[in-house]
């Protein structure tokens, strides 16, 4: 069995790679590599094909996550069943794919901040125009909510795949 999580920012750049790279990250720690996969995209096309934003990468690098080889891409509607999770960044990315989102597929949409054990956020606020704090805060919330995340993920993968 394969579990599939794609998460979405609004354009794949700065918090949604971050998530990207800090799950994937745990995954392969947990050794789940084989039976999860991680994707990363963002509702609107504004950055194909572009790595995730500088500031993001030099965070996330001094924790440990490597997301140079990441790119940006668009939500595709083949996203919406390809995916087993598709977690939104923030109100607005939800409400995007709620409107894309055929009904079959909609109970596979969420926020990522759902999955948060130790922080109360609604949403992983944007820091594209702000400053460090800001990356430092989606780290935060990000790394939070991907330990959530994984023990939601490990109740749906067969249990011989989680052992060890």
């Amino acid at each position: 069995m394969s579990y599939r999580v794609l998460f979405v920012c609004m354009g794949n750049i700065c918090r949604s790679p971050t998530a990207d790279g800090v799950f994937r990250h745990k995954v392969r720690h947990h050794g789940l590599s084989q039976v999860v996969s991680v994707d990363s995209a963002g509702t609107h096309n504004y950055h194909p094909d572009s790595p995730p934003d500088e500031r993001s990468q030099a965070h996330a690098a001094r924790r440990g996550y490597d997301l140079s080889s990441l790119r940006a891409r668009q939500v595709r509607p083949a996203d919406f069943a390809a995916f087993d999770l598709i977690l939104a960044m923030d109100w607005d990315n939800l409400a995007l794919l709620q409107d894309a989102c055929p009904p079959e597929h909609q109970h596979k949409l969420r926020r990522l901040t759902e999955f948060c054990q130790l922080h109360r956020s609604p949403v992983v606020p944007d820091p594209y125009y702000g400053g460090e704090r800001g990356f430092e805060q989606v780290l935060d919330l990000v790394e939070d909510a991907c330990e959530g995340l994984l023990a939601h993920v490990k109740q749906r993968v067969s249990p011989q795949k989680t052992s060890g």
